[in-house]
């Protein structure tokens, strides 16, 4: 029986995934064997020995030490591609809000509000909130993940000539798309062509803070820029200096600071990307099934710390194996598992890095002296039965 523990509230229908899998709820769990969670902050926590698993219902896993998971043999889940739609949709707004000054004409009336006549103050004050129009011109959108092939056909959809840039690009992503978003071959093609910006890519040491001075600098002047995706991936200072002199027309974005909300340039959200609850039930239910199958089957899928791997039962028993991807570690196994004379029915190994993860399905049931000689292993980060 595992036991799960969630330290954030969760969608009542990622819960009764859960209990359809016969997982246990149990939110005072002092050793829990898999976390389920929203934005709550790890990095201070410890885990206790019987944590296989932490699954977090959204994308971002800045929340979570994973580096320190990996070390423990502890698979890190996130539900990317839950919350999708959500933000495409609000990206379209943002691409909005960054053409027409939608928001602060909203202020603007709002503070007519005791005028004698708003009617006529409208009329007389509406010009200084005009702005063009989407339609016919050209946005460049930097990652074409689950999102941003979304808001590229979307865009398209709205008469907007489209280019796409991610060297990341997967199959699946590429098919997705409509056939008339131009594929950039790099950023500078990107930013000469482009009137609007939107960005759809994780934070990571190559692409914080990758719209910089240089890299507004090869814009078009007047350029519109919405970042739904991370704030890091934008030098603060240099966006802000940007929109001082006009070379950026306005920035639109879901992460604030005291800085960019007293710009007159720049549209704040309160972190709206997935705040749906549509969103919120499909990143809860998302996460639960990973954590199900993993604890359940080994089964990974959509771990940010371990690859992909699935496997359909066979055998009697499964051994899952989390370990350093090194020369000759499969041997080691086999070797192991044949001296005992138990016959393997099907296996796969995969890895991410220098992590790798193995599955092996056994033709009976595995005793501890087994599984201790595994985890004995240098090499052997966790080994379990299931």
């Amino acid at each position: 029986m595992f036991e799960i523990k969630t330290m954030n509230k969760i969608a009542q229908q990622g819960l009764d995934v859960l209990a359809q899998n016969g997982l246990v709820l149990n939110v005072d769990s002092p050793n829990p064997d898999g976390l389920l969670i929203r934005s709550a902050k790890l990095h201070d926590e410890s885990f206790g020995d019987r944590l296989l698993a932490i699954a977090r219902a959204g994308a971002g896993v800045d929340n979570v030490p994973v580096a320190r998971c990996t070390e423990a043999g502890i698979v890190v889940f996130n539900s990317a591609g839950a919350n999708a739609e959500a933000v495409k949709e609000l990206t379209i707004c943002g691409l909005l809000l960054a053409s027409r000054d939608i928001a602060g004409g909203i202020a603007w009336v709002k503070s007519i509000a005791n005028e004698p006549d708003v009617s006529a103050a409208v009329e007389k004050g509406k010009n200084n909130f005009v702005g063009p129009e989407l339609m016919g011109k050209t946005l460049g959108v930097i990652g074409l993940g689950a999102i941003g092939y979304r808001v590229a056909n979307a865009a398209v959809a709205l008469g907007m000539k489209v280019w796409g840039y991610d060297p990341y690009l997967s199959v699946d992503a590429a098919w997705r798309l409509r056939s008339e978003v131009r594929h950039a071959p790099d950023l500078e093609t990107l930013y000469r062509e482009c009137d609007y910006l939107t960005l759809h890519m994780a934070a990571t040491n190559e692409t914080k803070g990758m719209l910089n001075a240089a890299a507004i600098s090869k814009m078009k002047p007047g350029v519109r820029v919405v970042n739904f995706a991370r704030g890091a991936l934008v030098n603060e200072a240099d966006m802000l200096s940007a929109l001082s002199v006009g070379k950026v027309a306005r920035y639109v974005t879901d992460f604030g600071s005291a800085p960019l909300i007293a710009s007159p340039k720049v549209v704040v959200l309160p972190h709206l990307g997935a705040s749906t609850p549509e969103s919120e039930e499909k990143s809860a239910v998302m996460a639960a099934q990973e954590l199900a199958d993993y604890l359940l089957n080994g089964n990974l899928k959509n771990s940010v710390n371990l690859p992909n791997v699935s496997l359909d039962r066979s055998g009697v028993c499964r051994l899952s194996i989390i370990h350093k991807n090194v020369p000759k570690v499969l041997n080691s196994f086999l070797d192991l598992i044949g001296k005992k004379n138990i016959n393997v029915e099907n296996m796969i190994n995969k890895s991410k890095g220098e992590i790798g993860y193995t599955i092996i399905d056994v033709s009976e049931h595995v005793g501890d002296d087994i599984l201790s000689q595994i985890q004995g292993m240098d090499v052997v980060l966790r080994v379990r039965a299931i």
